[in-house]
C-alpha cells in the first residue's frame, strides 16, 4: 500500500471516530513572494525622511540672508560735474585728494603707531551749508576706494538735507535712519553696492521727525561699533549736516574717531569757524580742508589741504 493510499485510509477513520477535519476543498494560503532585490538600486530611506529640501525651506533660506543691492553710477555724468572717477585722467583735484587721504588712512589703520579709537570712522562736515562738505566726502571716498588695500563705505548721515544719492544720479532708496527705526544692525538691505570697485552706499533712508534721538539711540552706538569692527580693512566717510546748523552732526561726531571740518576759503568767517570747532572737542583727532582756494597758478578754483591737522588741534 503506498503513502497516499495509507494517508487517506487514516483520514477515514479519524471521520469515523467523530474527529472534524478541514473540508477539502479549502485554499491554502499561498506562501509570500519577496520581490527580487535591485541591487542596482540604493536602499530606500526610512519612513518621513527626505534627503532634498523643501522649495520653500529653500526659499526661506535665501529670504534670510539679504544680499546689498546693486546700483550703476553714470561715470561720465559725475566726471562732468568735477567729481573723482576711477582710472581718470591725472588732475590737480586728484592729487590734492591724495593729498588729503594719505594721514586719514594712516590713523585709520594705526600706522602712526598709536591706535586710535573708531579711526577708521570719519566724518566730513562743515560750520555752515553751502560750503562743500559734500562734494569733499564724495570725493574722498572716492579716492580712497582707489587704494589698492582699503574698501570704502559712503554713509548720507546728512539726515536733514541728503544730497550723496542725488549727486551721484541715483534714486533715493532706503538707508540709515529706516535700519535705526527698524532697532536693527543689518544694513545688508539698505547697502548700495556700485560699479565703482571697492565703494559702496549707505543712504540717509527715509525722513524720520525724530533723525536726532535715533541718531543718538544706543542702536546707532551698536551699529557704529559693528560697522567699525566687521572688516578691518573698510574706512567708512560719513557725510554729515553742518555743525552750527543742526545738532544731528554733533551727536554723530561723539562716536567719530576723526572729523574732516571743510571750510569756503572765501567766505567762511573765523568766527564760525572757531565756534564750529568747539562743538567736536571730543574727537581725538580733526582735520580743516580749506575749500575754494583762489589759485595763483590756474587762476581758478581749487581745493587746499589748510589750517592744520593733529590730536586736539585748534585754529
Amino acid at each position: 500500500m503506498s503513502l497516499i493510499e495509507q494517508a487517506a485510509k487514516r483520514l477515514e477513520q479519524l471521520r469515523q471516530a467523530g474527529v472534524e477535519l478541514p473540508p477539502d476543498d479549502k485554499p491554502v494560503p499561498p506562501a509570500p513572494k519577496h520581490p527580487p532585490v535591485d541591487t542596482a538600486r540604493p536602499p530606500l530611506s526610512p519612513p518621513g525622511f527626505t534627503d532634498k529640501l523643501p522649495a520653500d525651506t529653500a526659499t526661506a533660506d535665501r529670504v534670510s540672508k539679504p544680499t546689498s543691492k546693486s546700483v550703476t553710477i553714470n561715470l561720465e555724468a559725475i566726471a562732468a560735474s568735477n567729481l573723482l572717477v576711477p582710472n581718470g585722467a591725472r588732475s590737480q583735484l586728484a592729487d590734492e585728494f591724495r593729498v588729503i587721504k594719505r594721514p586719514l588712512i594712516a590713523n585709520a589703520m594705526g600706522r602712526h603707531g598709536n591706535a586710535i579709537a573708531n579711526g577708521n570712522l570719519i566724518m566730513v562736515t562743515s560750520a555752515l551749508p553751502g560750503e562743500g562738505k559734500s562734494f569733499t566726502a564724495i570725493n574722498l571716498a572716492i579716492s580712497i576706494a582707489m587704494e589698492l588695500d582699503n574698501t570704502v563705505m559712503l554713509v548720507d548721515a546728512d539726515v536733514a538735507r541728503p544730497s550723496v544719492l542725488n549727486m551721484l544720479g541715483l534714486p533715493p532708496s532706503h538707508g540709515l535712519l529706516d535700519v535705526l527705526e527698524a532697532n536693527s544692525l543689518d544694513i545688508s538691505e539698505a547697502l548700495l553696492r556700485t560699479n565703482i570697485e571697492k565703494l559702496s552706499i549707505l543712504p540717509s533712508g527715509t525722513p524720520h521727525p525724530r533723525a536726532t534721538e535715533l541718531l543718538a539711540s544706543d542702536t546707532m552706538n551698536r551699529l557704529l561699533d559693528d560697522m567699525s569692527r566687521r572688516y578691518s580693512d573698510r574706512i567708512i566717510i560719513f557725510d554729515s549736516p553742518p555743525l552750527l546748523l543742526t545738532t544731528e552732526a554733533r551727536v554723530l561726531a561723539t562716536h567719530m574717531g576723526q572729523v574732516v571740518m571743510v571750510v569756503n576759503a572765501e567766505n567762511t568767517a573765523q568766527a564760525a569757524v572757531k565756534q564750529a570747532v568747539t562743538t567736536i572737542e571730543s574727537c581725538p583727532q580733526k582735520m580743516l580742508v580749506l575749500n575754494q582756494v583762489r589759485s595763483d597758478k590756474t587762476d581758478g578754483y581749487g581745493y587746499g589741504y589748510g589750517y592744520g591737522y593733529g590730536h586736539q588741534h585748534e585754529t
